[in-house]
């Protein structure tokens, strides 16, 4: 019976090269010349440092769109509504979440029920795993949550037949 997975993991190491690419545009950018800016990764934590609130918006964007190079999506990080100020700085920590958490799981399981498809979903632990009789239903439940409006990105891993 076909089967596949569906996870939201991160590459870690795309997620450095996304740091690295947006510190090499970040020196490059004439605005922020002779202005204390980095953007540092510990783990699956990116902490972007600036000397003012809309600097850090900036810093954002251009980190954003160096992740999106690299495969990533911005959007699945958990971010403060504010930037956080201490002394002369402000700082923005986006921390990306490994894993499917329960209520996105029992969502996603909703989703393919309520669609009707001939495919059977069940959670797994951080993962949902798809069953069905005919490939072209598991195709049809992946394009569905490719359709969807989830802020997570999602993967879809272990396609058997």
């Amino acid at each position: 019976m076909p089967s596949f997975d569906i996870v939201s993991e991160i590459d870690e190491v795309a997620l450095r090269h996304a740091v690295e690419n947006a510190n090499r545009d970040l020196s490059n950018r004439f605005d922020f010349r002779g202005v204390e800016a980095s953007i540092e990764q510990k783990g699956l934590t990116v902490t972007l440092k600036t000397v003012s609130d809309f600097q850090v918006q900036q810093l954002e964007d251009i980190f954003a769109k160096a992740a999106v190079k690299q495969g990533i999506s911005a959007a699945g990080a958990d971010r403060p509504e504010k930037p956080e100020h201490s002394g002369k700085t402000f700082s923005l920590t986006l921390t990306f979440k490994q894993g499917l958490d329960q209520p996105t799981a029992k969502q996603i399981v909703k989703m393919i029920k309520d669609a009707k498809l001939k495919v059977q979903a069940s959670i797994q632990g951080e993962q949902v795993r798809v069953n069905g009789k005919k490939r072209d239903d598991l195709q049809e439940a992946i394009a569905l949550l490719k359709a969807s409006k989830l802020e997570i990105p999602l993967q879809f891993n272990n396609f058997r037949n």
